[in-house]
């Protein structure tokens, strides 16, 4: 089906609004321009274009549900869904995933973040000219995040970081990636989150070869003594388990949407 015959759809949802319908045939329209064409090409080279976060955010799609003040566009659950199944559309899971890389990995730094770190990186996120990442899963801990084992240890105005990520979307080229770590005991109530830069010494990162999803970037992380100032804290510390799983109720949803909208990909 092309898009024209897409565009002719209409929903029988009483969830959607005139509102909801218009940012679905915008979404669909930049798709078809700006996504499908490429989806094989850039699957092929394992990436896509760094530019095409700032088209996404010139239609407003990387702001979607966000604060204003930081340049966000606050919405409900619903407009976020048609987001994840438009995406699908491509059929490229590989793009829409690192695209959206930052609807995990920023929420935890506008729920638990201080005002300066929130106003320092979210603007250049939400605009497209930062990519952020989240890194919880472990290697041989899959997502285990009460048992995790990369630790953070308190020196002075830093924490000094130890430990590996895998599977982490965006891993290669994001600039900003909130890292589950443990500062306190065992379980869940020693675990924090830090917010840790690409540029930081002792980060570094390698590709993971895959069987699909190729466009999407996945790495794994190793932070080797790593110097982290503890201004760059989310939340209190050994507070993080909370702020995880608050994230991981919206991402499961968009999941959900995501996995309808490749359905219809493969029935089409």
């Amino acid at each position: 089906m092309d898009a024209p015959e897409r565009l002719a759809e209409t929903s029988a949802s009483p969830f959607l609004t005139p509102e909801h319908l218009a940012f679905r045939d915008m979404l669909r329209r930049f798709v078809a321009t700006e996504i499908e064409p490429f989806a094989a090409q850039w699957d092929e080279a394992g990436e896509f274009p760094r530019e095409l976060y700032l088209k996404a955010a010139s239609i407003g799609l990387l702001q979607l549900g966000f604060p204003e003040e930081y340049g966000g566009i606050p919405c409900d659950r619903f407009m976020s869904m048609i987001a994840a199944q438009e995406l699908a559309r491509a059929g490229a899971g590989g793009v829409s995933a690192s695209l959206k890389s930052h609807t995990i990995g920023a929420p935890p730094i506008v729920y638990g973040g201080s005002d300066e770190l929130k106003a320092r990186v979210l603007p250049d996120i939400l605009a497209g000219r930062k990519i952020s990442a989240l890194a919880i899963t472990e290697p041989g801990g899959g997502s285990d995040v009460a048992n995790l084992r990369t630790t953070a240890r308190r020196d002075g105005d830093h924490y000094v970081v130890k430990g590996e990520k895998t599977f982490i979307t965006s891993g290669m080229r994001a600039d900003y990636y909130t890292v589950a770590v443990r500062t306190g005991g065992e379980g869940a109530g020693g675990v924090s989150l830090l917010l840790i830069e690409r540029d930081t010494p002792g980060f570094s990162r390698t590709p993971l070869k895959k069987m699909g999803w190729w466009a999407s970037d996945t790495a794994t992380l190793y932070f080797d003594d790593c110097r982290v100032p503890v201004a760059n804290l989310i939340g209190t510390e050994n507070a993080g388990f909370k702020l995880i799983m608050k994230n991981f109720n919206s991402e499961r949803l968009g999941l959900a949407a995501g996995c309808t909208g490749f359905a219809r990909v493969c029935v089409e």
